[in-house]
This record gives C-alpha cells, structure tokens and sequence, in this order.
C-alpha cells in the first residue's frame, strides 16, 4: 500500500462522523496499511481514516517511537483539569494554536481480528488519542479553540496557500 494524500481543511469527508468498520470486511487491512504508511511520515503523530479520504472509525498513531491502528476507537475516559498545549493538524497545515486538553486519556477499540486494542497515556499520547477520536466524530481541533484565538486562526488559515474558499 502507500501514504495517502491528506484531506485539507474544507474538505466535507472531515466535517462527517465516520462509521463503524465492520470487522472481516475486505478491504479493512488495506486500509490499516495505508494508515500506517501515513502516519510514518516525518512529523506524524496520528492519521484519522477521514483524514486520507475515508469514512471509518479507524486511526494509526505514531507516538515516542511507537506505531500502531486501532479500529472503531472510543475516547472512553480522560483525566486532569484541561491544559493549554500547542495543537497542529494535518488538515490545517502550516499553522498551530494553543488548545484545551485533559493530560491524560483511554481509548479502547479493537484489531482487524477484533482483539480489544486498549491506549492510554499522557502528554503526547493524550493528546494526539483525543485530536484523532475528535476527526473520527467530525470535528477539527480548531473548533475548541478559544473565541479569540478561534477567529485568529480562521484568518491565518484564509491566508494559506493551500486554503480554499467553500463553494
């Protein structure tokens, strides 16, 4: 398989909640392949499955040497008083901004045989294990940001090469 082309900001398959992957069905180890290529790029802390273009409930995480999938991910529990931690994202490229995230957090979901596939951690983990669940139900990390800093990043974002306008 291959690294797919990341989906940009404005693009509808992100704005979408994705369904369940439907465990045996064909097509599900290909599509853990090209996560996993993906997210290995240089740079890569996780890859949604919406974020290649796909409507599944799926991710591929690269964090602290460590590169792995989970299929139908649930954000099943997070701890700690919400932090201000430098935020990117794949669709939203060139930019960052300060987000509120909880410091710790548990994801549970399964392999493509349907073993229970359980993540946890802190710093890193929890956050890139919540930025990925948040594309999985249609939401870009931009929308958490604060009312302030929400409008500046809209206006950075307007003034990427990449951005274009909706239709």
């Amino acid at each position: 398989m291959t690294a797919r082309d990341i989906r940009l900001f404005g693009d509808p398959v992100l704005r979408s909640a994705c369904d369940p992957v439907r465990i045996g069905a064909a097509g599900n180890a290909g599509l853990v392949e090209d996560l996993l290529d993906s997210v290995r790029l240089p740079g890569r802390a996780g890859v949604a499955a919406n974020q290649i273009g796909v409507g599944l409930r799926a991710f591929s995480w690269n964090v602290d040497g460590e590169v792995g999938y989970v299929l139908n991910p649930v954000l099943v529990e997070t701890r700690g008083e919400p932090e201000p931690v430098d935020e990117g994202c794949l669709s939203v490229p060139g930019v960052g901004f300060p987000r509120l995230r909880r410091p710790w957090a548990r994801v549970e979901g399964v392999d493509l045989t349907g073993e229970p596939v359980v993540l946890e951690g802190d710093g890193l983990m929890a956050q890139m294990l919540q930025h990925e669940c948040d594309h999985l139900d249609g939401h870009l990390y931009i929308e958490g940001l604060a009312p302030e800093v929400k409008r500046a990043a809209m206006r950075e974002i307007r003034a990427q090469d990449w951005y274009r306008r909706p239709a």
